[in-house]
């Protein structure tokens, strides 16, 4: 029996660089949408970024969806 460590190697390097990816991306999510107070007093005020900073984070959880969904799909075929 033979191990090829190049292959075990290269797929350990993309599945930890994949797992700090999407908890980074989910990091920002939480992080745009756990300021609601600041966001919301901001859009009382006329202008701010609260809008965006949402859609940002939305767009994060909408991005770990998708990864995960890949993935899913990567196992059954």
């Amino acid at each position: 029996m033979s191990i090829d460590w190049g292959a075990l190697g290269s797929v350990f390097g993309v599945s930890i660089a994949v797992t700090v990816a999407l908890v980074g991306l989910f990091t920002l999510g939480i992080v745009g949408l756990g300021d609601r107070a600041a966001a919301t007093a901001e859009e009382r005020g006329g202008g701010g970024r609260g809008p965006l900073v949402r859609v940002g984070a939305y767009a994060c959880f909408a991005a770990c969806a998708m990864a995960v969904v890949y993935g899913i799909w990567l196992i059954a075929g």
